[in-house]
């Protein structure tokens, strides 16, 4: 039987620079030259005597019709491939399992509990990915992700989710900047840190606790890390999400000045590839994961 199909390398490098929207990038993204990838898009081209397969321009590529018909027949069956490639390879590696997650989560929530993880299952490994904010949920050298809802965010249908902790929002500052406040209304003439994402934090918050109004903003921050460690530097008033600042609360970093708090609608959520075969090592860490979302209280709690 004579083979039609193009090689491995080809179609890698051309969904590469799919998903990069460069060359050069693209050769990043697979550890070659750029000259490596156009030389294989350009094999790939001259195979399927099917033209151009992307439009070149000074700020970047696109695909040309041909180009995207050619990505929606071959992208999820070569993701097919890499994903049944892992699988089998896992049997003769260490239990790993790579996690993408974002970064003030990480930080202040998945750290401080990590160790528990660690000694509950010694034989497994987790390993931290870089995270990206303009994630497309392509890549494979992770297997589990824990990111934000983004208002203006739908997550692509190659992707299973769960929701896994982080909606509640409360206000923090010092105990100090706390005195000053007597009812929730007293709020609205305070120092209002926010987070520049989601400006609309404040107003669900004074919603919440029966002063609504529309609240005039202090420093925008674009991490909650951020909103944090400026609340604790008395910079003002902060509102977050609460199962990132238990360590603060507990120390007495940082107090609440009135005990209201606030869904979001948003959160933090557990995501991963539904075509992606389960392995028992990323079972078994989403279990806990989930197990310490529902206990909350802090590490340990449960």
């Amino acid at each position: 039987m004579k083979i039609l199909s193009p090689s491995l390398i080809e179609l890698h490098a051309f969904l590469a620079v799919c998903r990069q929207g460069s060359f050069r990038r693209a050769a990043d993204d697979l550890c070659v030259t750029q000259a490596a990838v156009s030389r294989a898009v350009q094999r790939l081209e001259e195979h399927l005597a099917a033209g151009r397969l992307f439009e070149r321009s000074p700020a970047g590529v696109v695909l040309t019709p041909r180009g995207a018909q050619w990505r929606k027949l071959v992208e999820r069956h070569v993701l097919a491939l890499e994903s049944a490639a892992e699988t089998l390879g896992r049997a003769s590696r260490p239990r790993l399992v790579r996690l993408s997650v974002i970064p003030t989560l990480s930080i202040q929530w998945l750290m401080p509990r990590l160790p528990g993880f660690h000694e509950r299952s010694p034989g497994v490994k987790v390993e931290l990915r870089q995270f990206r904010h303009d994630e497309d949920f392509t890549r494979d050298d992770v297997d589990l992700w824990l990111d934000v809802k983004r208002p203006s965010r739908r997550w692509p249908e190659r992707i299973q989710t769960r929701y896994l902790i982080g909606r509640e929002l409360i206000p923090v500052c010092t105990a100090r900047l706390a005195k000053a406040y007597r009812t929730p209304r007293d709020l609205q003439g305070a120092t209002l840190l926010h987070h520049t994402n989601f400006p609309d934090n404040w107003a669900r918050w004074f919603a919440k606790a029966g002063a609504p109004c529309t609240p005039r903003l202090g420093p925008g921050f674009d991490l909650t890390m951020h909103l944090i460690v400026a609340a604790k530097a008395e910079m003002g008033v902060a509102v977050v999400p609460a199962c990132l600042v238990e360590r603060e609360l507990r120390a007495g970093e940082l107090v609440m000045p009135f005990d209201v708090e606030v869904s979001s609608g948003r959160g933090y959520f557990l995501c991963w590839k539904r075509d992606a075969a389960a392995f028992a090592a990323r079972e078994e860490f989403s279990g806990w994961l989930l197990e310490q979302a529902h206990a909350g209280g802090g590490p340990g709690a449960g």
